[in-house]
């Protein structure tokens, strides 16, 4: 009985091929769309399941009272240390890292690796496994390091490389050795590797790299820290013990800024960001279901719009006994087939459009065959519910119809859920022109991070790491290197400093007035950078100058600030600032405000624009990058210039150039892959809504042939005919945008407060998709009318 269920559902199909391919089309992209979205989401759940022991691991954050004086994700170097040693009946381990990036050098191969120099119990408190090395004592050794089996083959050309070793750039100008002693396998996604921009794959002990050993102070904010709780011990066990340490040891303007807390390990990657991941996960979970939503809307409207054909059939079955559970029997087979046709089609186009897929994403997705033999179930049990969602109303609705009404093709019935079909029609028709609206102001503010005045020219800018000697002699031969390179033909500004606009600042620290009381600084993020710094990124001065870089000579005592900095001080106007003496923290000696720059994004606009204060170098004594500012008509060969210059002056250090465009694309990276998803499910959308109205279309006009020909008979033109069917989906639109755009007017202003700088929402955006929603529907509903209004009216009256 069920083969004949199937194979009648079959003949039926076949029967009506344009129908079911429509179906089949929209299924299967809605389909598509929702394993793609499913295999980004698992992953996205799967982060830190695979530590050793993440429910009871905890990374240690920071809340500042003043946001300038620390990160969130950092903490006091110490305090991970010192709660395991003081409090050992609570806190079972823990782990700190400093996050750096050094050139690493095996003979002639020199590459920057992004490096955590931690403590040694890195490889026992996660477990991450180990191809090669002894977990216990990998990094006991102050000159041990431990490297994943990709930087193995990458510097060696295999996994086997224990006691190998390689070289790293130390801060004052030195190569140190490290010993291979551990080899680690590939890392899965995890909030320890992977927590900083770039993920770690280099891991030496903690202070074992000269000039670069502050970091045990209770004044450096910037440690990583996790901690390993013992059995049954709460994180709010530890309030007590955190608040004792931070009294005994620290400053009082930090004791009164900090408050210090633990967030699960396994929470931590979702909860980061203000939530950033799960925000996205959610996003894009529901405008998925939303798509499939809008394709299961079209199988139920189209199979109860192709009723009309099957009236008889269903009357005849009845009449020779068919029971009203096998007729909703026979319609689900069809339903079934219909689902199993889209998924094996869904199926290769998961896997076609895989790779661009982890593009927009930024997520490795995985195939379909790799997740063996999950993904087959999770695929039938999805096509399963899927083939009941769309074919479980149309089942009960034609074997409901009354056997008499359904011999004599009568419709009533039927006519009866024509209101329930143009809900359908609105849900869908809400959903597209939902995400059309999100989708189009996304893009709009993604726009205006790239078009919007950012205080600097980023235009043909290149920055370069530079090997680093953080003594008052390295720093001097790096100003030499410096004054060289500014020499080339191609180049046309150079400049030497720590910070470059990438939003990472190095630190922040406490300036106020002389005569001021030091509890009123204004915490200010300082930027080390040389004289040329402001020529290069042609930031503009408001009053004085950008230290001496048009006349004079360096001055130790000399500090430069932006208006922000100006304003929060409580000077007038920049003139009454310039001149003036300010103290900072933890110094005895007074500092000259010499001159005062136009606020400019250093950080992304996400955050306002805060208070900066310049430093030179030469009294930092700390730099990491030379910007070169190059012509823009002359790029490759300036590049090539630059290296080759590079290459005589340092042979030793790796030449890994970065534009500023590319720099600033990672800061809004996030927003990028939203605006591509946005973009990819308004086109699904739009393609599925087209499908439904092709569908929609071609069987009204089928049921209302022979009432066209007598219109025309009648003396109707053909524009008539178009309007009249135009009519209906006039009004399914208009009640659409009424129910879309308040909601995507909430949602996206919402989803808006996140930036600090960024686009109004008008109603101009909203007209712009209504005229294109507008014309899209109009154009298809009227070429597919126009051609039944051009039938010869004779023809359509002898229509059955």
């Amino acid at each position: 009985m069920l083969h004949n269920y199937f194979k009648i559902a079959w003949r039926n199909l076949l029967k009506r091929k344009f129908f079911s391919l429509v179906s089949i089309l929209g299924l299967s992209a809605g389909m598509t769309f929702t394993f793609l979205i499913g295999s980004y989401v698992w992953s996205e759940l799967q982060v830190n399941a695979t530590l050793k022991n993440p429910k009871n691991q905890y990374i240690l954050q920071s809340k500042w009272t003043d946001e300038n004086m620390g990160i969130e994700i950092a903490t006091l170097g110490p305090l991970g240390k010192s709660l395991k040693e003081n409090y050992p009946n609570l806190v079972a381990n823990y782990y700190r890292f400093d996050g750096i990036t050094v050139a690493v050098s095996n003979g002639d191969k020199h590459f920057r690796e992004d490096v955590q120099a931690g403590d040694s119990t890195f490889l026992s408190i996660f477990g991450f496994l180990l191809l090669h090395g002894d977990i216990k004592t990998a990094l006991q050794e102050p000159n041990a390091v431990a490297i994943t089996e990709e930087k193995a083959i990458k510097y060696f050309g295999k996994t086997d490389v224990l006691g190998q070793t390689l070289n790293l750039d130390n801060f004052i100008g030195q190569k140190q050795e490290y010993k291979i002693t551990a080899v680690l396998k590939a890392l899965p996604d995890n909030s320890v590797t992977n927590l900083l921009k770039s993920p770690a794959s280099i891991f030496i002990p903690l202070g074992s790299l000269k000039g670069r050993q502050n970091a045990e102070s209770w004044t450096f904010p910037y440690m990583i820290t996790y901690l390993e709780l013992k059995e049954g011990v709460k994180k709010e066990d530890l309030n007590k013990a955190i608040n004792q340490l931070l009294t005994t040891n620290t400053p009082e303007n930090i004791r009164k800024n900090l408050k210090v807390y633990l967030t699960p390990l396994a929470d931590f990657y979702m909860l980061q960001n203000n939530g950033l991941a799960r925000k996205m996960v959610y996003t894009l979970s529901g405008v998925a279901l939303f798509i499939l939503l809008m394709a299961v809307v079209n199988f139920v409207n189209i199979t109860i719009g192709n009723s009309s054909s099957r009236i008889k059939e269903i009357g005849v079955r009845k009449v020779l006994g068919s029971l009203q559970s096998q007729l909703i029997k026979q319609f689900l087979a069809e339903s079934i087939i219909l689902a199993a046709v889209a998924m094996v089609c869904s199926i290769g186009c998961y896997e076609l459009l895989r790779p661009y897929f982890a593009d927009i994403l930024g997520r490795q997705i995985s195939s379909f065959f790799a997740l063996l033999p999950y993904s087959i179930l999770t695929v039938i049990a999805f096509t399963a519910i899927i083939a009941l969602l769309a074919g479980i109303y149309p089942a009960f609705v034609l074997s409901s119809l009354p056997a008499i009404e359904s011999v004599k093709g009568k419709l009533r019935s039927v006519k009866e859920n024509i209101l329930f079909r143009r809900i359908l029609i609105v849900a869908q028709f809400s959903i597209a022109l939902f995400v059309f609206a999100a989708a189009a102001l996304i893009s709009k503010q993604v726009n205006y991070f790239f078009s919007k005045d950012l205080g600097y020219n980023k235009e043909s800018i290149v920055s370069v790491a530079a090997p680093r000697d953080w003594t008052p002699e390295g720093v001097t031969k790096m100003e030499s290197i410096r004054h060289q390179m500014a020499r080339l033909k191609n180049v046309s500004e150079v400049s030497l400093s720590y910070e470059i606009p990438n939003g990472n600042f190095g630190n922040s620290n406490g300036l106020y007035k002389t005569g001021q009381d030091s509890t009123q600084a204004v915490y200010t993020q300082m930027l080390s950078t040389d004289e040329k710094f402001a020529d290069t990124y042609q930031l503009k001065m408001l009053a004085g100058k950008f230290f001496h870089a048009k006349e004079g000579t360096y001055k130790a005592d000399e500090i430069v600030i932006n208006e922000a900095a100006v304003k929060a001080l409580g000077y007038q106007s920049p003139q009454e600032a310039i001149g003036q003496q300010i103290r900072i923290h933890f110094s005895s000696t007074p500092l000259i405000i010499g001159g005062v720059t136009k606020n400019f994004h250093f950080e992304s606009m996400h955050q306002q624009i805060k208070p900066l204060a310049f430093v030179h170098i030469k009294t930092t004594s700390v730099y990491r990058y030379l910007s070169f500012k190059i012509p823009p008509d002359n790029i490759s060969s300036s590049l090539v210039d630059i290296e080759k210059k590079w290459r005589e002056l340092m042979p030793d250090a790796p030449f890994e150039y970065v534009f500023m465009d590319d720099t600033l694309l990672k800061l809004y990276k996030s927003e990028i892959q939203l605006k591509k998803a946005a973009g990819t499910a308004t086109i699904l959308a739009i393609i599925i809504v087209l499908l439904g109205i092709l569908g929609m279309v071609s069987l009204n006009v089928s049921k209302r042939t022979k009432e066209l020909g007598i219109r025309k008979v009648l003396g109707a033109s053909g524009a008539s005919i178009v309007v009249l069917f135009l009519q209906e989906f006039a009004i399914v639109t208009t009640v659409a945008l009424l129910i879309a755009f308040p909601l995507a007017w909430l949602g996206l202003n919402k989803w808006l407060q996140n930036y600090a700088y960024r686009i109004e929402i008008g109603w101009t955006n909203f007209a712009a998709i209504t005229f294109i929603f507008g014309f899209i529907v109009t154009a298809l509903v009227g070429m597919m009318t126009f051609r039944a209004a051009l039938m010869n009216p004779v023809k359509a009256i002898r229509t059955e």
